[in-house]
Parts: structure tokens; C-alpha cells; sequence
């Protein structure tokens, strides 16, 4: 199955580093996003960075659990991401959690992918099994 919309995100709650060693950084973040379209929901993301000296060589780790209605049925699961920038070169999967889905979603498999537009804006498209 494939779902396909928008989200936004919201409350972008960084923590100063908490350790500074050879050039590379690590961070914690927490924030929220609000999806639209075929998934509807809101979720909570936990995020751990590492940063390093060039600017656009960073990669983070993700966990996060979405809420809301897919195809039509409602719960929760969650999905891991994994990020990584290489001098501006990004790649980036999210996955569902398995057996992490609730209510009916339970039986949730699948892979999101994230898109950031020109202008910003972010959308997803979701390649799932129930």
C-alpha cells in the first residue's frame, strides 16, 4: 500500500552538546510534527546528532512515535531514522519499528520516505504493509 501527504514540524527543543571531542559534537533534540493527507496524526521525534566541523557533514539517529489514522485505520507505531549528510550528499531512511504498531495498526510494516521542497516545506510518501 502507499500513502502519500504533508507534515509539519514544531518545537524544535535542542540541548546544548553534550560532549565536544576531535571536531565532532553530539546533540539531543526533541520535536513534533502534524501530518496531513493520507496519514493523519501528530508525533513526538528523539533525536541524537553528531555534528562535525564542515558544514554540511552531520548525520543523526531517530526515534519516533506517530499517532493518528492510516488508510483509514487508527493507532500508533513507531519509526527509526537514520541520516546522514556527506558534504551535502543526503541520505536518509525511515523505518517502521517492528511490532511497534497499536490499535489497527498492529500489523504495520514499512518505509517512509522524507522530502524537503525548495520552499521548505516537507512531505512524505509511505510504502507500508497491514
Amino acid at each position: 500500500m502507499f500513502a502519500k501527504g504533508t507534515f509539519d514540524t514544531a518545537g524544535w527543543d535542542a540541548k546544548p552538546p553534550f560532549e565536544e571531542r576531535d571536531g565532532v559534537s553530539f546533540g539531543l533534540v526533541t520535536m513534533s510534527k502534524t501530518f496531513r493527507g493520507d496519514l493523519t496524526g501528530t508525533s513526538v521525534v528523539y533525536l541524537l546528532v553528531a555534528s562535525t566541523e564542515v558544514e554540511d557533514s552531520r548525520a543523526y539517529v531517530a526515534m519516533e512515535r506517530i499517532e493518528g489514522t492510516l488508510d483509514g485505520r487508527s493507532g500508533a507505531f513507531v519509526v527509526q531514522h537514520n541520516a546522514v549528510s556527506d558534504r551535502g550528499k543526503q541520505s536518509l531512511t525511515v523505518t517502521v519499528v517492528p511490532d511497534s504498531g497499536t490499535g489497527e495498526l498492529r500489523e504495520l510494516r514499512g518505509e517512509m520516505n522524507i522530502v524537503i521542497g525548495p520552499d521548505g516545506g516537507h512531505s512524505y510518501t509511505f510504502d507500508f504493509t497491514l
